[in-house]
């Protein structure tokens, strides 16, 4: 029975016959690790305090997938199950890739403040999703956000200055959990999903320069006179 606010259940079946059930999002973790403090290699974009907040939230949702997948290796092949808003998907593929998908699936919903905004994609969430399918997803909840924000009376800027801005900050998230990660000898795989997951994000980030070359002859009906 998945849990009744889970986005998605990934079921993982190893080479083995081992098994893993992975939910996002994740559930608090009882103890939590020492690694998951804010201070111990707190990313440097971070706005959060320790006296408040003494564990980062993003490192405390990762630990129970870490925990589940201990000993596991990167390059190991599973069979993924994945259940979402009531679709299916299965496929073989490696554990890095799986998890480089479901992080960032835990990291928009676990509370860390430089991943809140991507809260709509999670829900809305499109595993293994490639370069165009990211920059659509992306550029579409920025808009809508804008155009919220203008309805509610609140500023809106309909430029990507603002989507541009929250990409680099999700660089810097990535980048400072890989090395909190690998400064606590966690498992390589999560590491090497992180860096799947970074990769995505400096590729949508070039992307954004110039969202036609990639999606401009998709909308060309939009630029008919």
């Amino acid at each position: 029975m998945h849990a009744t606010n889970s986005l998605a259940h990934y079921h993982l079946t190893f080479e083995d016959g081992a098994e893993v059930s992975l939910e996002a999002p994740s559930p608090q973790p009882d103890p939590a690790p020492e690694w998951a403090r804010l201070e111990h290699c707190q990313c440097r974009n971070c706005p959060l305090r320790a006296e408040v907040t003494p564990y980062c939230p993003f490192a405390l949702a990762l630990t129970g997938p870490l925990r589940a997948l201990e000993g596991r290796r990167s390059f190991d092949m599973v069979r993924v199950s994945i259940d979402w808003h009531g679709r299916h998907l299965e496929q073989v593929t490696s554990l890095q890739r799986v998890l480089s998908s479901l992080i960032g699936l835990i990291g928009a919903t676990s509370g860390c403040p430089r991943t809140r905004l991507l809260a709509p994609m999670a829900h809305f969430h499109q595993p293994f999703s490639g370069a165009g399918e990211t920059l659509f997803r992306a550029l579409g909840t920025y808009f809508i956000g804008q155009y919220l924000r203008q309805r509610h009376g609140l500023s809106a800027n309909y430029d990507i200055d603002g989507l541009l801005a929250m990409y680099r900050a999700l660089r810097e998230v990535n980048l400072g959990l890989a090395e909190r990660l690998r400064s606590a000898s966690r498992a390589e795989q999560s590491v090497n999903g992180l860096v799947l997951l970074d990769v995505l994000a400096a590729e949508t980030l070039e992307n954004l320069q110039s969202p036609e070359e990639m999606l401009g002859e998709l909308f060309a009906p939009y630029l008919e006179t």
